[in-house]
C-alpha cells in the first residue's frame, strides 16, 4: 500500500494548498470560455452587395444610386440582390441607361460593405454568399480541434505529467490565439482555431485531474462547480469585451494574450503527487506533499511519510469490459447518447445566439449568467430527486425547449430568446448532472474509460452542431428540430438507467455477478447507502443535505 490516499488526508483534502490551486485553475477557465464562443462575435451580420465598380471606368460621375440601379438586379421584395449582379459589358453608358442589362453572374470582383462596419471575420474574409457556409465549418474545426485535444494530451499527462502538459497547452493558446490576430488567409484562420481547441482540450482536462487528484473526495464536486461558475462568468466577460471591442483582430488578442500571465504562477504550480508516485518519484512526492501540508498548517507524521511506496499499477476496465455485460452495455450506450444529445443542444443554441433576434452581446450576457444558477442548482436536484429523474426531466425540458422555438415566429424575437435562456439552464444543469451521474454508474476500474466514451461522445456533437445549423438554409426550424429531437430521445432512454443514489456500487465489472449486484437495487435502498471504491471511497449519500 502506497498510503498515498492517507497521506493526503493529513495533508487536508480541502485547506488553503487546494484552494489556491483550484483558484488558480479559474483563470484559464475565463479564457476558455472567450475561445468557445468568440467568433460569434467576429462574424456580424451587415449589408452588402456585389462590387460593381466596373461601371465607373465608363460613367464616373454616377452617383452611388444609379450605380446600383443599373449594375444590381433586385429580388422579389424590391431590394437589391447580394449575390449577383448584372454581367459587365462594352457598352457606353448611355446605351446602357436605354436598354439596360439582363445577363447576371455571381458576384466576379469581390463585394462591397456600404455601412462601412469595423473589421471583422465576415468584412476581411467575405464570409458572404457561397463563402458564408465557411463560418459554421471553421466551429466545427474548432471542436475537432478539442476531439484532437484530449487524444494527443490526455495520454501525455500521464507520461510526462500533469505540470508541463499544463504549460504546454497554455503556451499553445497564447501563441496561437494571438497569432490568429495576424492570420493573412481565413485557411490558416481555421487551422490556428485547430491549434487552440486543441490547447483548450489539454488545458481543461490536465487542470481538472490536477485539481481532483489533489482535492479529497468530498470536495470534489465543489471544485468542478466552481469551474463550472467560472467558464459561466468568461461567457459573460466575453460578451463586455465583445461589447467594447469591436475589430476582431484587437478583440482576439485582447482575449488571447492574458493567458500568458499564467506563466507567473509556474513556481506555484504544483505537481500532481498521486502521479509522482506511480512513476516512482518517491523524494519529489515527499517534498511537494511536505510544502502542501505547510501550506494548510497540518503536519505528516514521519511515520506515515515512509509509508510512500511505488503504487502497484491496477488493471483498468477496457471498452470490452464495457461491452461484456448486458447491464454496462446498456449504461454505456445510453449514457453516451445522453452526453452527445445534451452536448449538441447546449452548442445548438450556444452557437446560434446570433439568430435569435436580440441584441447578441445582452443575449450572451444572459447565457453566461443562467449558467451558474443552473450549475449549483443542479447539486440541489441531484440530492432532492435523484440522479436518474433529474438527467431525464433536464434532458427532456431542453429536447422540448428546442422543439418550441422552431414554432415561434421570427417576429417574436423576445419569446424565442427567452425560451433559448430556459433551454441554456436546462442544457447547462443537464451537462452537470451527467459528470455526477456518469461516475457512479461505471464501475470503479472502468470509471476512467467510460468517462472517456462519453466525453468523445460529447465532442463529436459539438463538432455536427455547426454543420447541422448549415441545414437552416433550407428551413430555418430544421437545426432546432434536430437539437431538440435528440435531446427527448436521450431523455427517453435514460428511463432505462438505474438509480445511483442511495446505492453500493461495485469496484469491478460484475464478472460472475448479475446486474442487480453489480448496481445494487435502487428500489430497496434506504438512502444511507454509499459508493466504495478503490477511488478513495466517494460519498454517494443521497440525501437533503449536500455535500457539495
Amino acid at each position: 500500500m502506497s498510503g498515498t490516499g492517507d497521506i493526503l488526508k493529513a495533508v487536508g483534502e480541502f485547506g488553503l494548498f487546494q484552494k489556491w490551486l483550484v483558484l488558480l485553475t479559474l483563470f484559464p477557465c475565463l479564457s476558455v470560455a472567450f475561445h468557445q464562443f468568440c467568433q460569434l462575435f467576429m462574424v456580424p451580420h451587415v449589408p452588402y452587395h456585389c462590387d460593381t465598380s466596373w461601371i465607373r471606368a465608363i460613367g464616373p460621375n454616377l452617383t452611388e444610386e444609379e450605380q446600383l440601379n443599373l449594375t444590381l438586379p433586385r429580388d422579389a421584395n424590391g431590394a437589391y440582390e447580394q449575390c449577383s449582379m448584372y454581367s459587365p459589358v462594352d457598352w457606353d453608358l448611355g446605351s446602357i441607361v436605354a436598354y439596360g442589362l439582363n445577363a447576371t453572374e455571381k458576384c466576379s470582383s469581390g463585394w462591397v460593405y456600404p455601412s462601412a462596419p469595423p473589421p471583422s471575420l465576415l468584412t476581411e474574409f467575405d464570409l458572404v454568399c457561397d463563402r458564408k457556409d465557411l463560418n459554421d465549418i471553421s466551429q466545427s474545426i474548432y471542436m475537432a480541434g478539442l476531439f484532437i485535444g484530449a487524444m494527443i494530451f490526455g495520454p501525455l499527462s500521464d507520461r510526462i505529467g500533469r505540470r508541463p502538459v499544463i504549460l504546454i497547452s497554455v503556451f499553445l493558446q497564447g501563441l496561437f490565439g494571438v497569432g490568429i490576430a495576424f492570420v493573412p488567409h481565413f485557411y490558416v484562420y481555421m487551422a490556428f482555431r485547430c491549434v487552440v481547441g486543441a490547447s483548450v482540450s489539454g488545458i481543461t482536462m490536465t487542470l481538472l485531474a490536477l485539481a481532483t487528484e489533489w482535492v479529497g473526495v468530498s470536495s470534489r464536486p465543489k471544485a468542478v462547480l466552481i469551474s463550472h461558475c467560472a467558464f459561466a462568468i468568461g461567457q459573460m466577460v466575453l460578451a463586455g469585451l465583445s461589447y467594447g471591442i469591436r475589430n476582431w483582430r484587437l478583440l482576439e488578442i485582447a482575449g488571447s494574450a492574458p493567458i500568458f500571465g499564467f506563466f507567473f504562477f509556474i513556481r506555484v504550480l504544483p505537481e500532481s503527487a498521486r502521479w509522482l508516485v506511480t512513476k516512482g518519484r518517491i523524494e519529489e512526492a515527499k517534498k511537494v506533499l511536505q510544502k502542501a501540508a505547510a501550506t494548510n498548517k497540518h503536519s505528516i507524521p514521519p511515520a506515515l511519510l515512509e509509508q510512500l511506496k511505488p503504487e502497484k499499477q491496477t488493471k483498468s476496465g477496457g471498452i470490452l469490459d464495457l461491452c461484456r455485460k448486458k447491464q454496462l452495455r446498456k449504461v454505456t450506450s445510453v449514457m453516451s447518447y445522453a452526453w452527445f444529445a445534451n452536448s449538441l443542444a447546449y452548442y445548438g443554441l450556444s452557437l446560434n445566439v446570433t439568430n435569435f433576434g436580440l441584441d447578441i452581446y445582452l443575449t450572451q450576457l444572459a447565457f453566461g449568467a443562467v449558467e451558474i444558477p443552473a450549475r449549483v442548482g443542479c447539486i440541489f436536484m441531484l440530492q432532492w430527486f435523484g440522479r436518474k429523474k433529474t438527467q431525464a426531466v433536464l434532458l427532456l425540458l431542453s429536447g422540448l425547449v428546442c422543439l418550441i422555438i422552431t414554432g415561434i415566429p421570427e417576429e417574436q424575437p423576445v419569446v424565442t430568446t427567452a425560451l433559448a435562456i430556459i433551454g441554456k439552464f436546462t442544457t447547462s444543469a443537464s451537462f452537470s448532472t451527467s459528470y455526477v451521474y456518469s461516475a457512479e454508474l461505471f464501475p470503479t476500474v472502468a470509471r476512467q474509460t467510460g468517462l472517456g466514451l462519453c466525453s468523445m461522445s460529447a465532442r463529436v456533437a459539438a463538432i455536427m452542431a455547426p454543420l447541422i445549423r448549415l441545414l437552416g438554409q433550407f428551413h430555418r426550424a430544421i437545426p432546432m428540430a434536430i437539437f431538440g429531437s435528440a435531446a427527448v430521445v436521450g431523455a427517453l432512454l435514460c428511463v432505462l438507467l438505474p438509480e445511483t443514489c442511495g446505492t453500493d456500487l461495485p469496484d469491478d465489472t460484475g464478472h460472475g455477478h448479475s446486474a442487480a449486484e453489480v448496481y445494487g437495487n435502487a428500489n430497496s435502498s434506504s438512502g444511507k447507502g454509499h459508493m466504495t471504491g478503490k477511488d478513495g471511497g466517494q460519498d454517494n449519500e443521497c440525501t437533503k443535505t449536500t455535500h457539495f
